[in-house]
């Protein structure tokens, strides 16, 4: 696995896409909360609240984090390398984390620049320090686990097809659906569907209440679509 998990990262950073992914998310962000007009504007807001980032980046990664993940299994069944990664002494548990802690790995160092803007919140205070640090480390809990699941509905995405465009929109579908599709459905009918949402969990956790029920609905998300992943290859195997 760690082979797998090596061989992914490198890859990333071999070529323009990890660079390009850490930029890509850093400017969009950045643009949204300190430059652009609108609701993420920070500055404009007039609260010194690190709110407004943790309400777009949902938006950004059901785009960014499928666009990682659609080359993961995709590419190697266009390739036809697919095969020969199978046959090698390893599970296909084990290629199936590797592949997905190297996507996931990548996203973690993304995020990790944006611990500036907490810098940023905390100097504009009034006064200087004025920040609720148990949200602010929740809510960056909450972004991980949501990273992890929409890598790992990205992964499976990417076993359905050889084409790379059919395996982004079908993870970007994965994605808007338990995100947002769940909780759009539950304004309609009951708020108990919610509770098969992301976003309900995510909110939650956003509050800098880490609730053993919120990280095991997200872990068991992770789990499942893993699951399937492993099934997905064992198939082929």
């Amino acid at each position: 696995m760690l082979a797998i998990l090596k061989k992914e990262i490198n890859s990333f950073f071999a070529s323009p896409i990890g660079y390009l992914v850490i930029s890509l998310f850093l400017v969009v962000t950045g643009l949204f909360l300190w430059v652009f007009e609108g609701e993420f504007n920070i500055p404009g807001s007039g609260f010194a609240d690190l709110a407004p980032f943790f309400q777009l980046a949902p938006w950004i990664f059901i785009f960014l984090i499928p666009a990682i993940t659609m080359r993961s299994f995709s590419d190697e069944q266009k390739t036809g390398t697919l095969e020969l990664l199978l046959t090698k002494p390893i599970s296909t548990l084990q290629l199936v984390l590797g592949k997905y802690f190297g996507a996931l790995v990548l996203l973690i160092i993304a995020i990790l620049p944006t611990l500036i803007y907490v810098i940023a919140i905390h100097q504009l205070g009034n006064p200087v320090g004025n920040l609720d640090v148990g949200v602010t480390i929740g809510s960056y809990i909450g972004l991980v686990l949501l990273a992890a699941s929409f890598s790992a509905m990205g992964i499976y995405a990417s076993t359905l097809s050889d084409n790379q465009i059919v395996a982004f929109i079908t993870a970007v579908l994965f994605c808007f659906i338990f995100y947002f599709g769940i909780e759009g459905i539950a304004s309609y009918t009951s708020t108990f569907i919610a509770n098969f949402g992301m976003q309900t969990h995510y909110d939650s956790i956003s509050r800098g209440v880490i609730d053993t029920r919120d990280v095991i609905y997200f872990i068991s998300l992770i789990a499942f679509f893993i699951y399937l992943t492993k099934n997905k290859l064992q198939k082929t195997r």
